[in-house]
């Protein structure tokens, strides 16, 4: 079985001690691709490094996190556009809205958040997006915005019935489901056993929000097969089955990787 992790950050300083050597358990764990979302101005390079060494497995993104976003963003977004302009990125990400940690920002989430869409659109590419205690912002934005050259993720789904069809309803996105589906009383199994398997991928969010048994520790991009088998489960399909369609849902929407 072949896995692909659609959000793992293995550039991270979390990983500078085993890096590579953590990129080479998850290829032996069958996750043989790993795409690799930007964060802000000082990941890039790294990102950029990781993906020089790994170059059949590891792809990278472009993007200013909303957690980033300050009222410099557009000057950041200026010196990442350089990079859209001149490097192959599989998709524009991660970006959204996050109102958890600061809601003060909104205004500049909201404005970077568009400007980065636009680059989506001109650049045919998806978006992997970040939304927290925002989702009727975010959901906001993208209906205005939506159009047949915007597809995307939205990253690390934890939302209701509701809103998981509000996204599927866009017709080029798809839900990004991590360790959260794992977790005893997270209550997502009972929103995804509703939505069909071509409507999902698969990710970690490594080195945040390990799966059950690893709750609480660094999250790595070789659990993949652990949430595999809890959607398997919930799904009541085979893991294999589970592996080959999510693979097959990624490539598709992140159709310049191969």
């Amino acid at each position: 079985m072949k896995f692909i992790d659609t959000h793992t950050h293995l550039f991270s300083e979390q990983f500078s001690e085993d890096r590579f050597e953590m990129v080479d358990r998850a290829i032996a764990a069958g996750v043989d691709k790993m795409f690799l979302p930007n964060i802000d101005l000082p990941s890039v390079q790294p990102m950029h490094d990781l993906v020089k060494q790994y170059p059949q497995n590891c792809f990278p993104m472009i993007g200013l996190h909303p957690c980033s976003v300050d009222e410099n963003w557009e000057k950041d977004l200026a010196v990442l556009k350089s990079h859209l302009e001149t490097n192959e990125y599989c998709a524009i990400g991660e970006i959204g809205i996050d109102l958890y940690w600061d809601k003060t920002k909104l205004e500049f989430q909201d404005l970077a958040f568009r400007e980065q869409i636009k680059w989506a659109k001109e650049y045919n590419l998806p978006i992997a997006i970040h939304v927290r205690d925002a989702f009727d912002e975010c959901l906001a934005i993208v209906d205005e915005l939506n159009d047949e050259r915007l597809t995307g993720v939205f990253h690390c789904f934890t939302g209701n019935i509701e809103q998981a069809n509000h996204i599927i309803n866009y017709g080029g996105f798809k839900l990004g489901i991590g360790g959260v589906l794992t977790f005893k009383n997270s209550g997502l199994d009972k929103v995804i056993e509703g939505i069909p398997l071509e409507h999902l991928i698969l990710e970690t969010d490594s080195p945040y929000l390990a799966p059950t048994p690893h709750r609480g520790k660094r999250n790595l991009s070789e659990y993949i097969p652990l949430i595999a088998q809890k959607l398997a489960q919930v799904h009541n399909i085979s893991v294999e089955k589970v592996a080959e369609q999510t693979s097959k849902n990624a490539l598709a929407l992140f159709n310049t990787v191969k």
